[in-house]
């Protein structure tokens, strides 16, 4: 999964996002409210970790721009104790929840799994599963009634990203922009063959037609998740 992490505080995003990479995720930054609403309107990011007050456009106003174009990414502020106002301003303006600084790492990380468990994204154990089939982001692989797929880090992106994504059809440019980035030189063929060679290990397992191509479009995983909606 994908976190993009908007804070100027240069010891705080390095260390947020230490903690986020421990925990297996894919880590972007930045420390600019302008440039983060630029990489948060590029990119498919599963979490925004962001803080109110930032030079270029603030959090709040980032936060409006996002969710008038219909961008849903769910989004934990950071802000100080006493920000109360501001607080409230951000949830209304359709942030998730918030931290309240100086940041607690626990709770930073137990807050984020519970907006993703909320969204769908995470069991419990941080899996994500659909049916048989599970992706598991601290190893950093697949596996198949706990058989693992043994995927490298690009199969391994691009299969959580259609695990996500579930019964949803993602073209071959948002797939390309999300696993490869959109700054990418590869062609939206290098999709195709990263698919040809998901299917072949799904295949191995006796899940040959797990993924199912959209022609003319793309791709798409159909199954219902085993995602436990239990916070406590």
């Amino acid at each position: 999964m994908q976190v993009l992490v908007v804070e100027d505080d240069d010891s705080l995003i390095h260390a947020v996002s230490s903690v986020f990479r421990e925990e297996g995720f894919i880590v972007h930054e930045s420390m600019r409210g302008d440039d983060g609403l630029f990489m948060a309107e590029q990119n498919i990011y599963d979490l925004i970790i962001l803080d109110v007050m930032l030079p270029g456009m603030s959090g709040i106003s980032l936060i409006h721009h996002l969710r008038s174009q219909g961008i849903m990414t769910p989004i934990l502020l950071l802000t100080a104790v006493d920000a109360v106002e501001r607080r409230v301003q951000g949830l209304d303006a359709g942030a998730d929840d918030y931290v309240v600084k100086p940041v607690a790492f626990p709770e930073l990380l137990a807050r984020s799994r519970a907006i993703l468990r909320r969204h769908g994204t995470l069991s419990d154990s941080g899996d994500i599963s659909v049916g048989s089939v599970t992706v598991r982001p601290k190893l950093q692989d697949g596996f198949v009634n706990d058989v693992p797929l043994k995927l490298s880090a690009k199969e391994y992106e691009l299969f959580e990203f259609l695990l996500i994504n579930r019964n949803q059809i993602l073209t071959r440019e948002q797939i390309l922009d999300r696993v490869w980035g959109f700054d990418t030189d590869s062609g939206a063929g290098i999709v195709d063959l990263y698919i040809h060679y998901l299917r072949k290990k799904l295949a191995v397992q006796e899940y040959p037609d797990m993924i199912q191509t959209v022609r003319g479009i793309g791709y798409m995983v159909k199954g219902k998740a085993n995602v436990s909606k239990n916070e406590n």
